[in-house]
């Protein structure tokens, strides 16, 4: 392309890449080197995954990512200009048009929704510099507003109201974010037993509470050990797919193709969502140390964290966890003079949920459209770069730290049946005290709600969304039901990512279904038409019934079906589960303004 960079933009370039240098981009830098060809194919590979970086450089700099700064990427990474703009077009985050140095995303989706985002969005109306936004993962202080500020780094504002976006719109301040923890402070907790006691910014405080004794411990027992007690626990992922985790981590292990990778996919994106935000912000130190474990164990030498960037605290706090880890010698060369190296990078999304799919996230890490792979191979096999990988999320991997010092048996034990060891909910919507919950599997959705306080508004409940977006609506007839993998399986619900999203009976469900179906449409890759022609489809639907007319129960469920049945990924499969089970609780006719 002709397009030039400003001066500007290959600034912000090169303090990410480093400055050009003639033998580096392709061109011999000494007379003697013509017999040798520098860059092409292999070059253009093993630099393609920082295509995702560089644009947030250009983007968190300027604002915006020009055709001159798109086609200076491309020159220094040896990217085809016409690659680099359909990665960059997928990113809902990274703008190809010039505006506003800041920009306000508010959410209104279906936590904030209910409590104040969507008259936000009406009071600010047609501003070019404000724009709706799915789920931020802060919806226990709804509603939120993520901003993206050029040249002074994002944040995000809760509790919002349309004066105060404004006025930061227009310059002024936002202050920090903390998480909402009700439980803080309870001598039982496991997972969240730092947050709000402990300094998150302080290695030693986090020493003094016991960090960093699952990794000497894990040092001294090695691999075998170490993954033989990740299965005796039968910790499953608790990112909603339930997989054991110690049958992924033996099968990576015992691969003979090197390297092996680990990632830890943090980018939270569903809806009702915030567990993961709060252990990254408040405890950044456990996720390092369970990475680091988990790493060792499979013979990793490189893990990446990927985090979606609307947590711009998160990114920040984990950033200086690494850091100062690897400053004592439990990051690097010799991790914690085992001998061994492994290192953490991290990485950041650019607002794609579909980039939590962990074949999506995949391609996105390597520079690519964040679109799903087809399964089989599977990421043990054929992962990240082509190589054995195991991906965990935060929840999940945070486990590791106690099995590792009290040995997978006891884990075990905590818990009922399938469902192993403690596990968070994220209680948001019509209860008093919102906010992250830590309980042994086994309470029942009654109980939850009750430590939460109860619900508010008119105290009877509507429905409650287990699971996100892609889980399912129940009513009342559910609240015995124990939270656990087998029971909600045996009941035709999901625990999914830990969503318990109360409405009270005043709800207007219509409205609340026709925007999960937008979601679905919006958030859908484009990559398999099932999905990408039926997300449309059945938002269409749901518009049509919003403006009066029945809905076509039998053209939705034929949508449904093939999405579900032909569809590459999970997206695709579970677009219309919740919207299936307001349909079956008879919700869809009823409208409570």
């Amino acid at each position: 392309m002709s397009a030039e960079p400003t001066s500007a933009e290959r600034l912000a370039v090169d303090a990410l890449l480093g400055p050009p240098s003639p033998s580096g981009d392709g061109e011999p830098s000494q007379p003697a080197e013509r017999r040798v060809a520098f860059g092409g194919y292999r070059r253009s590979v093993e630099s393609r995954h920082m295509l995702l970086p560089a644009l947030h450089a250009v983007n968190d700099a300027i604002g915006w990512v020009s055709a001159g700064a798109l086609n200076y990427i491309c020159e220094r990474l040896l990217v085809p200009p016409a690659e680099a703009y359909g990665v960059a077009g997928f990113y809902a985050l990274l703008s190809m048009e010039e505006r506003p140095a800041r920009v306000a995303h508010v959410c209104d989706d279906v936590a904030c929704r209910t409590m104040g985002g969507a008259e936000i969005l009406e009071c600010l109306g047609g501003r070019p510099d404000v724009h709706p936004s799915p789920c931020l993962g802060q919806c226990d202080q709804a509603p939120a507003v993520f901003f993206q500020r050029a040249g002074e780094g994002d944040t995000v504002l809760v509790g919002a109201t349309c004066d105060r976006v404004t006025e930061v719109l227009e310059g002024g301040s936002v202050g920090e974010v903390r998480p909402v923890v009700p439980q803080a402070g309870d001598p039982s907790l496991r997972l969240l037993k730092r947050i709000g006691t402990v300094d998150p910014n302080s290695l030693k405080d986090y020493r003094d509470t016991g960090g960093y004794q699952a990794l000497a411990r894990a040092v001294e027992m090695g691999p075998d050990r170490v993954i033989a007690e990740i299965k005796a626990s039968d910790l499953r992922g608790r990112g909603g797919a339930a997989f054991p985790m110690g049958i992924k981590w033996e099968a990576v292990a015992r691969s003979p193709a090197l390297p092996h990778y680990l990632i830890c996919n943090a980018d939270e994106s569903e809806p009702g969502t915030f567990k993961d935000r709060a252990i990254m912000e408040a405890d950044p130190f456990a996720v390092v140390e369970s990475m680091t474990i988990a790493g060792l164990a499979i013979g990793a030498e490189r893990g990446y964290l990927y985090i979606r960037a609307e947590y711009p605290l998160a990114q920040s706090r984990l950033q200086n966890a690494i850091d100062r880890s690897r400053a004592e010698g439990l990051l690097g060369a010799d991790v914690a003079g085992s001998g061994r190296t492994f290192e953490i990078e991290i990485r950041r999304g650019g607002g794609a949920y579909i980039c939590g799919e962990e074949t999506a996230l995949m391609e996105s890490i390597e520079g690519k459209r964040g679109e799903p792979r087809n399964k089989p191979p599977f990421p043990t096999q054929v992962g990240l770069f082509g190589r054995p990988t195991v991906i965990n999320n935060v929840e999940t991997l945070i486990n590791v730290l106690d099995i590792v010092l009290e040995g997978g048996a006891a884990f075990a034990e905590i818990g009922t049946g399938e469902s192993t060891g403690p596990k968070l909910f994220c209680l948001a919507g019509a209860v008093a005290r919102p906010g992250l919950y830590e309980v042994e599997f086994g309470r029942t959705l009654a109980e939850l709600i009750d430590l939460a306080g109860g619900v508010t508004g008119t105290g009877r409940i509507g429905a409650v969304m287990l699971g996100g977006a892609a889980g399912v609506f129940v009513g009342e007839d559910y609240l015995d039901m124990p939270l656990t993998f087998e029971d909600a399986r045996a009941r035709g619900a999901t625990l999914g990512s830990g969503v318990i999203l109360v409405f009270d009976d005043r709800t207007d469900f219509p409205d609340i279904t026709r925007r999960i179906a937008q979601f679905f449409r919006d958030e859908s890759c484009g990559q398999c038409v099932p999905c990408r022609v039926g997300t449309v489809r059945q938002e269409e639907l749901l518009a049509r019934h919003r403006g009066g007319e029945p809905l076509d129960e039998d053209l939705f469920e034929e949508v449904a079906r093939v999405m579900m049945d032909a569809s590459i990924c999970g997206l695709g499969h579970t677009a219309s589960t919740a919207i299936r089970s307001v349909i079956d609780l008879g919700l869809l006719e009823r409208s409570r303004g």
